[in-house]
């Protein structure tokens, strides 16, 4: 079994050591160094070639968002950043994310997290995902790609990564109506953050429809996301609110912890957030969003599945299609930071277009 070498980059020693115990418990990871900032950890990356880097964002000397700058420009990696919960944390954290950073931990506790336990698993499922992370992929974003349009739904040459039960064929699809009303539905994960700015700030002010994300991110992340994506847009970009009608023209971002769905008030939709049990881990959950949408019978439905570990939105996939009328769009390998729940989506055979990320806004503008 090929080892990820790993090297944690943490001001505090505490951390330093107890990140290292979590990490080393895992048969498949080794930690070959540490470094106590970030100038000591451009240093090791050079001397040490870790396939994965851990970064904290509160550094004395050279921080985490100046430091990943640099790792990006002299010795790219993938790296994972570990944040306060703090609002600037958060801030900070996005931030790393544009620059390039895989994905991020928020620690539980602050800066020196005594209950970091709290997210062991979650910082290790992080560093073996991102260990299989192409580094030209987080680099070449931004580069123009050609879409993958499935004409006809034919998905003869994708192996099925499902048992062949659990895999329900296409209905028949009707003419798309171009004047019933649309609902938005966007469900991504890690690497999901850089994907939504390609999409969200392409969609015009005057879109003919709202829309509904689910980030896999924690409380305070998510409200930054839709400050940093309304600054950005054309279109208002918030964070829901519980029971509040929705709007075209706005994107509605799940609170982190919460659950979205949605309910039928008359003729229009209001916003439904809980806390009920996370699915599959998740809380906000991609299937409870589309499953819930399901049941709302006067919108035709465009989903799509972007960047992200795991098969979060498969099921939910399956419920609009069985109860109405969607259109569903996937984000391409070839731009996907990590293609699982892309990848699960498309298994269903509901996928109707797949999409390098740069095309996925106009690819939804088609169908509204």
């Amino acid at each position: 079994m090929e080892q990820i070498k790993v090297l944690i980059v943490d001001d505090s020693a505490f951390m330093r050591k107890l990140i290292a115990d979590f990490l080393s418990e895992e048969p498949r990871i080794t930690v070959i160094g540490t470094a106590r900032n970030g100038e000591d950890g451009i240093k090791k990356i050079k001397e040490l070639k870790p396939d994965v880097v851990t970064l904290d964002v509160e550094m004395p000397v050279l921080n985490g968002i100046s430091a990943l700058k640099r790792i990006m420009e002299e010795n790219p990696v993938p790296v994972i950043m570990l944040s306060s919960t703090t609002l600037e944390g958060a801030d900070n954290t996005l931030h790393a994310m544009q620059i390039g950073a895989i994905d991020f931990i928020a620690k539980p506790s602050g800066s020196i997290s005594l209950d970091l336990y709290k997210v062991k698993k979650e910082l290790v499922d992080k560093v073996i995902s991102a260990s299989s992370v192409k580094v030209k992929k987080i680099l070449n974003l931004s580069n123009k790609g050609q879409s993958t349009i499935i004409p006809q739904r034919d998905y003869s040459k994708i192996e099925s990564i499902f048992p062949e039960k659990q895999i329900q064929k296409s209905v028949a699809v009707g003419k798309w109506s171009s004047t019933k009303q649309k609902l938005i539905l966007i469900g991504t994960s890690t690497g999901g953050p850089r994907a939504l700015q390609h999409v969200i700030t392409k969609l015009p002010k005057d879109i003919n429809a709202a829309i509904l994300i689910v980030q896999h991110m924690p409380p305070n992340f998510t409200k930054s996301l839709a400050n940093r994506l309304d600054a950005l847009s054309e279109i208002t970009v918030k964070e829901a609110v519980h029971g509040e009608l929705i709007k075209k023209g706005v994107a509605y971002i799940a609170p982190g912890g919460f659950h979205l769905k949605v309910k039928s008030v008359g003729r229009n939709i209001a916003v439904h957030l809980d806390q009920t049990e996370p699915i599959n881990g998740h809380r906000p959950s991609v299937d409870v969003m589309f499953q819930s949408a399901s049941n709302i019978d006067h919108y035709k439905k465009i989903a799509v599945v972007m960047t992200g570990m795991g098969s979060d939105g498969k099921n939910g996939l399956v419920a609009l299609a069985n109860q109405g009328e969607i259109k569903a769009i996937a984000e391409s390998k070839e731009t996907s930071i990590v293609f699982g729940m892309p990848k699960a989506a498309i298994a269903t055979n509901y996928v109707d277009n797949i999409e390098n990320v740069e095309n996925i806004a106009e690819t939804i503008m088609k169908y509204v």
